[in-house]
């Protein structure tokens, strides 16, 4: 034990984990200050980090206020009872873990820890909490999980700064309005296991929201708000009560998983086909049937129908490949469901001053899919505008006249036919954050292109295997915060990315990758990683170091051996878990 406490002396760190201990050393109350005659008190460091998880302890002390320089304390699981009130005097704590103990209450004082950032009071016998945890102004993690806490205290709305929040396994009956309202911030929202019988309408106000898990509740309806939550990768609503979805979900782009089952679901509405899922689970619901559209869902990897009353489907079909179903139901369609363009449309002329026309309120010009092979003059005549939407065309080259957009953030030009970088212009437009130039026969990209480029923060190159830039040249994006390499040929992870500090979503999909390097854990930022449909036969451990952050991982269409199926149908947050359990202990 001493030689522990003196490196705790030298470091600021102790970690006394699984040393059944029953209570807490002295030494440790007293910031490791031995009182030996012979210990050199001036070099010493006031402990910062404290770790006492997995032992017999009961008793936290009111000595703890001794420790105010402590930024971590984790007591994880403990025999603790209570905590005491000089937990508020701890004024540089961020980080408090004090899970799986028998605390039946918080002291209101730990709204005086006001730094803290992290709070984990889950598996607990906690009944509420308390309305001064709101000081906490800097709170952006709090795991509640697996206790009985019935309401929550509205006060809490003003932590806004909240970007998770567990909630599951408690005996929750509502969340506020206020509290959806305020924490616009939220990435990830779990309220599963609950007794919820509603979603507040503003739920909407959360777009950052990423994955939202409300299964197992009593919930009879999703607002149609819900498509407000633009960001929405993966949402849980199994094992409910509804009878109906909203039209309005099929307006959540994003959205990957869909979690339906165990509902009373009769059908499922034509416009959640517009959904671009890759996992659909309708198990066990009241479906007789499902709409022909549901087969132009052509990203469906699974399609999970089990138990339900199907009469207008063979079992077989059922039962069978989800691209045997879509395929089926495709062919369905009567020949002018499937047909584009057909009956009378406006001329292109009509069409450009009409959409020049929104854009004098809204300052975004949709000139998409009109057939052009040049940019109409329409792109420049107002120097106002901050997006420009010029996808879907045939257009080969961009004139000099769009450098005249100073304005412009954002510039899309998917789907068109430009051969050459437009470099001229793009290197004229100073304000220029977005920038789409996926679907395009790019010839090459050079490292010049993209250093005249420095505020990017969203780029999509997909679907240019030809223009393939050196791995090295992505590192001149330091403020890139999505990436979009899909259908590249890459053969392997470009090295330029992991330097990428700010980078939030990355998509790799569609390549020929068959490693990903250990350094991926420096991609601290990342929310969304896709891996999809690539030769990755084994995932790092160290990917497991970006449980905190990262919300959505998609491995499907890979030869993947070192992962059981099982576990990667239960999703991110359980592969995550495997893979840092899967890390040396330090």
């Amino acid at each position: 034990m001493e030689r522990v406490l003196k490196s705790a002396r030298e470091s600021g760190s102790l970690n006394l984990s699984n040393r059944s201990l029953r209570e807490v050393p002295k030494e440790v109350y007293n910031n490791l200050d031995t009182g030996g005659q012979d210990e050199k008190w001036w070099e010493g460091v006031d402990l910062q980090k404290l770790i006492l998880a997995h032992n017999n302890l009961e008793v936290l002390r009111e000595d703890l206020r001794n420790l105010s320089s402590l930024v971590v304390l984790n007591i994880t699981h403990n025999n603790i009872s209570s905590l005491p009130a000089a937990i508020g005097d701890l004024p540089l704590l961020k980080s408090l873990d004090i899970s799986f103990n028998q605390i039946s209450s918080l002291p209101e004082e730990i709204g005086f820890a006001a730094a803290l950032v992290k709070v984990d009071c889950s598996n607990n016998r906690l009944t509420d909490l308390p309305a001064s945890l709101a000081r906490c102004l800097e709170l952006s993690e709090l795991n509640a999980s697996n206790n009985t806490i019935s309401i929550m205290p509205d006060e809490l709305a003003g932590c806004s700064k909240l970007r998770r929040l567990n909630l599951e396994g408690n005996r929750l009956v509502t969340l506020s309005n206020k509290m959806c309202m305020s924490w616009t911030m939220l990435s990830e929202m779990n309220a599963a296991k609950n007794l919820l019988t509603t979603i507040p309408d503003s739920v909407g106000a959360l777009s950052k929201l990423i994955r939202l898990d409300l299964h197992q509740n009593k919930i009879t309806l999703i607002p149609p708000s819900i498509k407000g939550c633009s960001s929405l990768a993966e949402f849980y609503m199994g094992n409910n009560f509804l009878s109906s979805i909203p039209e309005d979900i099929g307006m959540l782009s994003n959205l990957g998983i869909l979690d339906l089952h165990s509902n009373q679901l009769e059908e499922y509405p034509v416009g959640a086909c517009r959904l671009k899922l890759s996992f659909l689970d309708l198990s066990n619901n009241s479906l007789s049937g499902l709409p022909a559209e549901l087969g132009k869902m052509t990203t469906l990897r699974k399609l999970l129908l089990a138990g339900n009353p199907m009469r207008a489907l063979r079992s077989s079909l059922v039962s069978g490949p989800t691209t045997t179903l879509l395929k089926y139901l495709r062919s369905r369609l009567s020949s002018d469901e499937e047909a584009s363009g057909s009956g009378s449309t406006p001329t292109k002329h009509g069409q450009i001053a009409a959409a020049r026309r929104l854009s004098l309120s809204s300052k975004e010009l949709d000139l998409s899919g009109l057939g052009v092979t040049s940019v109409p003059p329409a792109a420049w005549e107002t120097n106002d505008v901050v997006k420009l939407d010029l996808s879907k065309n045939s257009i080969e080259a961009l004139p000099n006249e769009l450098s005249l957009c100073s304005s412009l953030h954002s510039l899309i030009l998917s789907n068109n036919k430009i051969k050459r970088w437009p470099g001229t212009v793009i290197s004229s437009l100073a304000s220029l954050s977005l920038l789409k130039l996926d679907n395009n026969p790019l010839a090459e990209i050079l490292a010049t292109d993209l250093e005249a480029l420095p505020k990017l923060e969203v780029l999509d190159l997909s679907g240019n295997a030809s223009s393939l830039p050196e791995p090295s040249v992505f590192s001149a994006l330091p403020h890139l915060q999505e990436l979009y390499l899909r259908r590249m040929k890459l053969h392997g992870f470009p090295d330029g990315l992991l330097g990428l500090k700010q980078l939030r979503i990355l998509n790799l999909s569609q390549n020929y990758l068959t490693t990903v390097p250990e350094d991926i854990k420096d991609l601290t930022s990342l929310v969304e990683l896709d891996l999809s449909d690539n030769n990755i036969t084994t995932l790092p451990p160290e990917l497991g170091f970006l449980e905190a952050n990262l919300q959505v991982l998609k491995l499907d269409g890979n030869p993947l051996r070192s992962i059981r199926r099982a576990l990667l149908e239960r999703g991110t947050k359980a592969i995550l878990k495997y893979l840092k359990e899967k890390l040396p202990v330090e």
